[in-house]
């Protein structure tokens, strides 16, 4: 299909998305790769006990961003793109760009992740793909990569369409597993598991090693805001962010606390990706493994494929509204954003390959995946603090006191590594710039420019001294 550079389409041309659209593209995004790792992620870290309290306060944290995202909508309708356009908004262009980068990345990141997660989960029948992280696996999931760019290209619409039918096709094996799970749970097991085994630590420590875990899963809680253009209605876009969290919610905290009653805590942390298919096979046996896997397999298809579509998304509006290079806001006569499809694509497939040099694939790429997310998150949280109104204002600063808690959460990797991705889309910045022919960079942003470098520089340091890896 021809490209053009119109910024705008024409209703013939433009997808408009209903309130159930929208809850279902939320709840397709948020249920993927994530809610498949969670028995073996939380028994990792924490104990029931722990996992309890770290459940009440992501579920707690996420419920006010989930609102100040349904606030901001409604408030701010001319802003598109959520969390890039309250970034940018509140705290100037360069952050806001950065904003827009980061959120992009770690949607970009997090796909790297599901096709690990595919690829280990193959790997039990085909041990040449090991768990996803093989040369083998790296050339076949770059292959399913550039296959569903094929799909995606076609249009946002039929993509839609598309994630819809597994979005509700991929939430059954979830639920399968927590209601066999719970008819089978061991109240001498669970009980044995309440307070953590000896590795995981004091109760706040147990509570602070889950915390990035609970991001990811919760990642797409702001997707119905990303496609505020496609929405018919604008408040469908804040009731469509409630209502797809709190559909989610008990189930990702089911996942986790039922696992407690099958098995030990120690021997749950051992169990390889997909770890709740491990949890179900020694539950019943062989063909709960098997469900589970192929229940993965069609779940995380989709939410990559929502992912990706949001990921494309948030380049394009940048784009159009000058902030990243004129090139990434040309779209095709299908409403699709190529260009920004081309570049999403391409980061993962970078991503893929750096995933052959870390010593834990998935958990590294879930874990940059959720610390990319958070710079964008606390500068939409905010935003919403600094047009706050009497009944919003408590819930926004709720809301940035725990995105805050969250980057201190990450720790010093996290951030160091966040800082290497977002230095150098500086570039990019740049390049927007110079095409509008504009001064590069205000005093204000030097300062911000020069944090970000001696970030960059200290985390290459700390990488190649080795007092952090991938």
């Amino acid at each position: 299909m021809a490209q053009n550079d119109t910024e705008t389409q024409t209703p013939a041309t433009t997808a408009k998305l209903s309130l159930p659209t929208l809850t279902t593209m939320v709840v397709g995004s948020m249920v993927g790769a994530g809610v498949f790792s969670l028995p073996s992620r939380f028994a990792q870290e924490t104990g029931v006990a722990g996992a309890l309290i770290a459940w009440a306060v992501a579920g707690t944290g996420m419920l006010m961003l989930a609102f100040v995202f349904q606030n901001l909508a409604v408030r701010r309708p001319d802003l598109d793109a959520g969390v890039y356009a309250y970034a940018k908004a509140g705290f100037g262009e360069y952050l806001g760009f950065f904003a827009a980068f980061g959120y992009w990345a770690s949607a970009c990141v997090g796909n790297v992740t599901y096709w690990v997660l595919i690829m280990s989960t193959i790997g039990t029948l085909a041990p040449a793909l090991g768990e996803g992280d093989t040369v083998l696996a790296v050339v076949l999931s770059s292959a399913g990569l550039w296959l569903f760019f094929a799909l995606i290209s076609r249009g946002v619409k039929e993509a839609a369409a598309i994630n819809r039918i597994v979005t509700f096709a991929k939430i059954v094996p979830i639920l399968v597993f927590v209601i066999l799970a719970l008819f089978y749970l061991k109240p001498s097991v669970f009980a044995d598991n309440f307070g953590g085994a000896d590795y995981a630590g004091s109760l706040f420590q147990q509570v602070k090693g889950t915390m990035l875990a609970t991001v990811f899963v919760f990642l797409g809680v702001e997707g119905a805001s990303v496609y505020s253009r496609h929405a018919r209605r604008r408040e469908d876009v804040g009731r469509a962010t409630v209502l797809g969290f709190l559909s989610v919610f008990a189930i990702f905290a089911s996942v986790t606390i039922v696992s407690y009653g099958i098995m030990p805590m120690s021997e749950i942390a051992e169990l390889r990706q997909p770890s709740m298919a491990g949890v179900l096979e020694h539950a019943v046996g062989t063909w709960g493994k098997v469900f589970v896997s192929v229940g993965l397999i069609v779940s995380v298809l989709g939410a990559y494929l929502a992912w990706t579509l949001m990921a494309a998304e948030v380049l394009f509006v940048a784009a159009k509204d000058d902030d990243m290079p004129r090139f990434l806001k040309r779209s095709t006569a299908a409403d699709v954003p190529v260009p920004a499809l081309v570049m999403s694509t391409l980061l993962s497939q970078l991503f893929l390959v750096i995933t052959l040099f870390s010593d834990d694939a998935f958990n590294f790429a879930l874990d940059l995946t959720s610390a990319l997310t958070l710079i964008p998150f606390l500068l939409a949280a905010a935003f919403a603090v600094r047009i706050g109104v009497r009944g919003q204002l408590v819930i926004a600063v709720l809301a940035t006191l725990y995105t805050a808690f969250l980057i201190y959460a990450a720790g010093l990797k996290f951030v160091l590594v966040s800082f290497i991705v977002y230095a150098p889309a500086t570039a990019l910045f740049v390049m927007a710039r110079k095409e509008q022919g504009r001064r590069l960079f205000s005093a204000r942003e030097l300062v911000i420019l020069a944090v970000s470098i001696s970030g960059a520089v200290l985390g290459i340091v700390a990488l190649t001294l080795g007092w952090i890896s991938l």
